[in-house]
């Protein structure tokens, strides 16, 4: 049955390597999607030179006027930093009206009684106004220009605790008592699209799989080469064993070419077990597998096929955490993204690759995916025998 199933996957990896078009397509798709999505996703999480509409209301408390401080402050930054376009606009309207036309990302706003508050031991107000439409861009200026902000005020906190007599050695722990340091569970930097790569290699492997199906079954039984299989002298078993491991063929090259574009072209970094990555990419094409053959033996023909796996793919994509945190939805989504076994993919690749997981620590994701594969597979069988007999 081994040596049946291994010709079978042989002949449909031959029809693949036949075809051209198709394996440019099968090379090419897991690029596209790859340098699309990294380009897309920022890596980076400061800004850099974002236009910035400034806005100077203070009127000073008499001949003197913070507001320029700390104007010529926040330009001593942005010269070091480059991470902002300032541009002068005359009130939080001009601000909007830059926003609407895409002049301005966002603006700052010092107020009309900036100097007097400060002056009269009030706080001083600066209102950052953002885009609501680009939600990505908005949160990132509100985090780092607050970040900004605290920092001044901090200094400018530290000067006025020195100029009471306290010694300049203890100024920065009356103004901040506590020093807040963060770190991550592994050493290095990240960003966005380190916690991206993971899941789209899970679903361009499941993509692959899917997808290729219909033309492993469906298109077969069309044109009637299927016959030939089905009456020949070999175990219903080695037929479907052999279209997995072509499948599995198809989906670990575009898995690998996922993996070394993500490393090479977006500087992704694998702390943990390389092998256990591609072992969690053979677990997640068996688990794709078996529930694609189902499907497509309760398919007429190949359209319709194809018309089931996107119906499947699709939400799959999107209720998997693939792009967004599943602990962002809703808690009924959570509830379905639960059943899905291209979230446990996804997780445990992640863990493997960002946070250097071992095998004890992917129990969950490695029971879920086992007996999914196993479950849908035993049910294949003989769901695959009933709709060759039709």
């Amino acid at each position: 049955m081994i040596s049946h199933s291994f010709r079978i996957a042989w002949k449909d990896l031959m029809e693949l390597f036949r075809n051209r078009m198709g394996l440019v397509l099968l090379i090419l798709m897991p690029i596209f999607m790859m340098t699309m999505v990294g380009f897309i996703y920022p890596s980076e999480t400061s800004l850099n030179s974002v236009p910035i509409a400034l806005v100077n209301e203070d009127a000073g408390f008499g001949d003197y006027s913070l507001s320029s401080t700390f104007i010529m402050t926040l330009n001593s930054i942005n010269d070091n930093t480059g991470m902002m376009t300032l541009t002068n606009a005359s009130n939080l309207d001009a601000v909007r009206e830059m926003i609407q036309t895409g002049d301005a990302e966002g603006g700052i706003i010092i107020s009309s009684d900036f100097t007097s508050n400060i002056m009269s031991g009030k706080q001083g107000t600066i209102t950052i106004v953002t885009d609501e439409s680009n939600p990505q861009m908005s949160a990132m200026i509100q985090a780092v220009l607050g970040q900004v902000f605290e920092q001044m005020g901090t200094m400018l906190a530290q000067q006025n605790v020195q100029g009471l007599g306290v010694d300049p050695n203890t100024s920065l722990a009356v103004v901040k008592p506590y020093n807040v340091q963060a770190t991550g569970a592994v050493e290095g930097e990240f960003s966005y699209f380190d916690f991206i790569a993971p899941g789209i290699m899970a679903m361009t492997v499941m993509m692959s799989v899917m997808t290729g199906l219909p033309a492993a079954i469906s298109q077969e039984r069309e044109v009637g080469t299927l016959d030939g299989m089905m009456v020949a002298p070999i175990n219903r078993l080695a037929v479907i064993l052999g279209k997995t491991l072509a499948q599995m063929a198809r989906g670990i090259l575009q898995g690998v070419l996922i993996l070394v574009l993500a490393v090479t072209l977006f500087g992704v970094t694998v702390h943990g077990n390389i092998l256990l990555v591609f072992a969690l990419l053979l677990l997640g094409v068996f688990s794709f597998v078996g529930l694609g053959v189902v499907l497509t033996s309760f398919a007429k023909d190949q359209e319709t096929a194809v018309m089931m796996m996107t119906t499947i793919m699709f939400p799959m994509m999107f209720l998997s955490g693939v792009f967004f945190p599943i602990e962002q939805m809703p808690w009924f989504m959570q509830s379905i993204s639960k059943v899905l076994p291209l979230t446990y993919v996804a997780d445990a690749l992640r863990k493997v690759m960002v946070l250097g997981a071992d095998i004890p620590a992917l129990t969950t994701e490695l029971s879920v995916l086992i007996t999914f594969g196993v479950i849908m597979t035993a049910i294949a069988v003989p769901v695959f025998k009933r709709a060759m007999t039709r």
